[in-house]
């Protein structure tokens, strides 16, 4: 982890192609209100927690079974003086055969260790990605919310 840039990684017994599409269904596992398309490049979606969190990403590449990115286009946190801070970082994930299994790397660019958010965002993409999304690609199913 760099001081520009908030990562995880773990490993599952899935297929490359099941990371994929458990990461593209976001609704199944990023708690939250999320409209919009979440699966087409160039695809735009909101994530939403009311009185917490806003932001609009859009899907800037993705190769199955190996990478989709969103770049943040906009966004507010209501718990931070800096409200935008989100606002034009991307959201990375590399998927690649590692070992017999498959590693899913997270990596939210430009989530720099001085931002204000950056202790509550950190806590809060560990339970979603290396809690809900990697229950959700192992067993296949939508995971709950941890709020």
């Amino acid at each position: 982890m760099s001081g520009k840039d908030y990562s995880l990684a773990f490993t599952v017994d899935q297929t490359p192609q099941e990371a994929f599409e458990a990461i593209n269904d976001v609704r199944s596992w990023w708690s939250g209100e999320v409209e919009g398309d979440t699966v087409k490049p160039g695809g735009e979606f909101s994530y939403r927690v009311a009185g917490i969190h806003y932001s609009m990403q859009k899907i800037t590449e993705s190769v199955p079974g190996k990478k989709v990115v969103w770049h943040v286009t906009d966004a507010k946190l209501d718990f931070a003086k800096d409200k935008d801070e989100w606002k034009g970082t991307d959201i990375v994930f590399e998927i690649a055969p590692k070992g017999g299994k498959t590693e899913v790397r997270f990596t939210h660019k430009g989530l720099a260790s001085a931002f204000e958010c950056y202790k509550d965002c950190s806590n809060a993409w560990g339970m979603l990605v290396n809690g809900n999304l990697r229950r959700r690609i192992a067993t296949g199913k939508p995971q709950p919310s941890p709020w």
